[in-house]
């Protein structure tokens, strides 16, 4: 997948739900759209499982929150 950000991928998957949603496609345009759909879905539930893991690296400590090291995929 190239590289684009989270919100980039997020607007083309978008835009891609909403041309199936229309139904004025052909069937092979309208599976490469799925097959396409599915890689993006797939890189934006990874980019935000990253972010996730990130999140909870911050560990509170009393009053003050330290953070520590990530080593993500």
């Amino acid at each position: 997948m190239e590289n684009k950000s989270f919100e980039e991928m997020l607007t083309e998957l978008e835009g891609l739900v909403n041309k199936l949603e229309a139904g004025e496609i052909s069937l092979e345009e309208a599976l490469e759209t799925y097959k396409r759909g599915t890689l993006l879905a797939a890189e934006c539930a990874k980019l935000l499982e990253s972010a996730e893991k990130q999140i909870k690296m911050l560990v509170s400590d009393g009053d003050k929150l330290t953070e520590t090291d990530f080593s993500g995929n």
